[in-house]
C-alpha cells in the first residue's frame, strides 16, 4: 500500500442514510443503489461515485450518518429534491486499491498514518470514491481527514 498525504477539496451531491455501523456494509450499498436512480436529477457535470462516513469516535458510538452521492466539478445551486450539497476541503492522507480489499485497505492506511505521525480529525468526514477499472473491477480511494 502507498499512503500519501494531500489538501483536497470534495463537492458532493448526495442522499443522506443514517443508522447502526454495524449495518453499513448493506445499507449503504442500498442506499448508493437507491441515490443511482436518481442521478439523472443532477444537471452538472459529474465524477466518480462517492461516499462519506461520519467517523466511529468509540466503542459507545452505535450510530452514524452517511451520504452517498457523485462528486460535481462546481458548487450546485440547484440541489435535487431530497438531496444535499456538501462542501469538504480538509487535509487527509490517501490510499487506494481493490474495492473487494477495502477493510484491509483501511487498516493498512491507519497504520501508515500512525507511523508518519499523523492524527486523525475526528469531526470530519471520511471520504471513499469509486472508479470502474476496465476489467469489470473497482478500484476505492479513501481518504482519511487528519489535523
Amino acid at each position: 500500500m502507498h499512503g500519501e498525504k494531500m489538501k483536497k477539496t470534495f463537492r458532493v451531491v448526495g442522499l443522506k442514510g443514517e443508522g447502526a455501523f454495524t449495518d453499513f456494509s448493506t445499507e449503504v450499498p442500498k442506499r448508493a443503489r437507491q441515490f443511482l436512480e436518481r442521478l439523472h436529477e443532477i444537471e452538472s457535470v459529474h465524477g466518480p461515485e462517492v461516499t462519506l462516513y461520519e467517523p466511529k469516535r468509540d466503542t459507545d458510538h452505535l450510530e452514524g450518518i452517511y451520504y452517498v452521492g457523485i462528486m460535481v466539478d462546481e458548487a450546485l445551486t440547484k440541489v435535487p429534491v431530497g438531496m444535499e450539497y456538501i462542501e469538504l476541503d480538509d487535509e487527509y492522507v490517501t490510499a487506494s486499491g481493490n474495492v473487494q480489499q477495502i477493510g484491509e485497505l483501511h487498516n493498512d492506511l491507519l497504520n501508515w498514518m500512525d507511523d508518519q505521525g499523523y492524527k486523525r480529525k475526528p469531526e470530519s468526514y471520511i471520504v471513499e470514491t469509486y472508479h470502474p477499472l476496465e476489467n469489470g473491477e473497482e478500484e476505492v480511494a479513501i481518504y482519511l481527514p487528519i489535523q
